[in-house]
């Protein structure tokens, strides 16, 4: 399947500045298969090595870490002479090893010429970074997140639609009724099975929902699993509660994010910890309030203000127990969901794109659900999990910031009108 993370390891391939690269995201996002289909399609050879599943190659980088004595035995391991520019050495489950993290930092001054990936899922989180050096400045990082809209689309076959959304972006010129109505619902296809590979891959292979459910269950547990074996016992529980709470505070009208309801008076004092831990990992991600949209937005945020979606669509749909046909026809039981399951979704388009997202709100309560910047200039984005007309709060803001334009995305087709540009649910991936 089409990954875009290709492309940046293309250019880092060949770029002159090019260090050793850490590949970070949360487990199952499809790291290792990307690295590895990347070095089999652009590398004389792979020699790859697991932490995980081979403990002992971690006496390896216990003595010295320096190139000169490593790649020699490493070569040896992998059965193959790692060559400079011609080799992908690719370390996977690195935050298992520190010190091998802490080579890096010798590959980047003493062996530029190798060509070197690593992969970790929990680096923010399981590296002691008190005790082992942290290779700051010496290290390409680049985050991989599940599949977005886009991918999806192109792995169940849909590379001519893709194109057409594509156009109707650029242009605001509306799709075609049939094609609309069709993406609509492939849309609604991605909101379940969401953006995981493994998951995308069942479903283009067999379409079985009840496949694809089993397997987002899996991950959820090896997320629980995770909190318990990288984190401190004191917050393990906590760190559970928050997560279990977060799901449930995206059906909330308001969805910004309070600590009293995930257990009666909790406090930030508390659970901020535990939510720090599941930012870090990549499970969830914060959206903070600005209280003026401004240029740098990251000096208007409100830390005591935030919401929180999580990583992946169907994921979130697997973790409320929602069944598949709820959501394929958005069934009106729904209704107290939907709002946040499709903010939830932008969101994770957003991020996928490199945004940082945050959200406004007026004194008088009008709220903007995104504020980005896009192309150097400051864009509202208010979502719509239907195709609902009315944007009293965009009003407010548009009359408040004069923004060159605003964005919408709804159910509608697309469009431009009064400075409103109209997006519909499955073209998110083209903002």
């Amino acid at each position: 399947m089409y990954r875009k993370i290709v492309k940046y390891l293309e250019e880092w391939k060949e770029s002159e500045h090019r260090k050793p690269l850490i590949l970070q995201g949360a487990r199952q996002v499809g790291k290792t298969y990307a690295i590895l289909e990347f070095g089999r399609t652009h590398y004389d050879n792979v020699a790859y090595f697991n932490f995980e599943t081979n403990p002992k190659l971690a006496e390896t980088f216990a003595e010295d870490i320096s190139p000169d004595y490593l790649l020699p035995i490493l070569s040896r391991i992998a059965g193959q002479t790692i060559v400079r520019e011609r080799t992908l050495l690719v370390l996977d489950e690195i935050q298992l090893c520190e010190r091998a993290l802490t080579a890096l930092k010798y590959f980047c001054e003493e062996a530029p010429e190798n060509h070197v990936i690593v992969a970790g899922s929990l680096l923010g989180v399981a590296v002691n970074r008190s005790q082992f050096s942290f290779p700051v400045g010496k290290v390409d990082i680049k985050t991989l997140y599940p599949m977005d809209m886009e991918e999806f689309l192109l792995a169940v076959g849909e590379a001519e639609l893709v194109k057409r959304i594509r156009e109707c972006f650029a242009t605001n010129t509306p799709m075609p009724a049939a094609l609309h109505d069709a993406a609509m619902a492939l849309y609604r296809k991605y909101l379940v099975v969401g953006g995981m590979p493994e998951c995308v891959k069942q479903f283009a292979e067999t379409g079985d929902y009840t496949l694809v459910r089993h397997t987002q269950d899996t991950i959820l547990t090896s997320y629980l699993n995770d909190m318990s074996k990288y984190n401190q016992v004191n917050e393990i529980k906590k760190t559970r509660l928050a997560y279990d709470n977060i799901t449930v505070q995206l059906s909330k009208k308001n969805t910004r994010f309070q600590y009293k309801l995930i257990k009666k008076g909790g406090r930030a004092a508390e659970f901020e910890n535990a939510i720090e831990w599941l930012t870090l990992s990549g499970i969830v991600s914060q959206v903070y309030r600005v209280e003026q949209v401004k240029k740098p937005l990251e000096n208007y945020r409100d830390i005591d203000a935030f919401k929180i979606y999580v990583s992946d669509s169907g994921l979130l749909c697997a973790k409320k127990e929602l069944v598949p046909d709820d959501i394929l026809y958005m069934t009106e039981e729904l209704n107290d969901f939907k709002g946040g399951m499709v903010e939830n979704y932008v969101h994770v388009q957003l991020a996928i794109n490199g945004y940082t997202a945050y959200y406004w709100e007026s004194p008088r309560g009008a709220e903007i659900d995104f504020v980005i910047q896009r192309e150097g200039q400051l864009i509202p984005i208010e979502v719509k999990s239907a195709d609902n007309t009315k944007a009293k709060s965009l009003k407010v803001y548009m009359e408040t910031y004069h923004p060159p334009y605003a964005m919408k995305v709804s159910s509608k087709n697309f469009g431009i009108a009064d400075g409103k540009k109209t997006v519909p649910l499955y073209a998110a991936f083209c903002i």
